[in-house]
């Protein structure tokens, strides 16, 4: 027959997991992609009106 825990192993079973999805959690959030750098010098970040309108 299975053996019951004790409140204060389940307490500490929660508290770990809990602990283990923040850190999850934090890792997965940091992981992302690189911040993407601006247009260069040379070349404009966007079409001119004119040409939109045509």
């Amino acid at each position: 027959m299975l053996e019951r825990t004790r409140s204060t192993e389940r307490y500490a079973r929660g508290f770990t997991a809990a602990v283990a999805a923040v850190a999850a959690l934090v890792l997965a959030a940091n992981a992302g992609p690189a911040k993407a750098t601006g247009p260069g010098p040379d070349r404009p970040a966007t079409a001119p009106v004119e040409a939109a309108v045509r």
